[in-house]
């Protein structure tokens, strides 16, 4: 006896990009606190906080999907953009948010690299 059996269609899905482990690294020996906060965590300083490693250094990683994403550091309680982002906007409060784009490929990233690295010419 044969069974009929009715299957729904496959449903054929484009690629979902993935997430990328974002590093997230601030010095300061002074420091007793240091948060990251942005539109990828919703501007909640107590989801970011980074982790001291010792002398002065601290750090935090997160997943994020590529796309670009602004942020600002909070260290002690003051938001401050990261001295180490390559970008920059102003934000509504007078100060200015740094720019991430994360990327999903590495060919991409390197063309981002290529783009915001300043040429120096070797010495003649």
């Amino acid at each position: 006896m044969k069974h009929k059996h009715r299957h729904a269609p496959a449903v054929i899905r484009p690629n979902q990009p993935e997430a990328v482990n974002i590093r997230f690294d601030f010095t300061d020996p002074q420091a007793l606190a240091v948060a990251v906060a942005g539109t990828f965590n919703d501007w909640s300083p107590t989801a970011g906080a980074l982790h001291s490693t010792g002398d002065g250094a601290w750090l935090t990683e997160a997943a994020l999907l590529p796309g670009v994403y602004e942020y600002c550091l909070i260290v002690d309680g003051r938001w401050m953009p990261d001295p180490l982002a390559r970008e920059s906007v102003p934000n509504p409060f007078g100060g200015r948010n740094s720019v991430l784009k994360v990327s999903c490929s590495p060919a991409a990233a390197h063309l981002y690299e290529a783009t915001f690295t300043p040429f120096t010419s070797p010495q003649q």
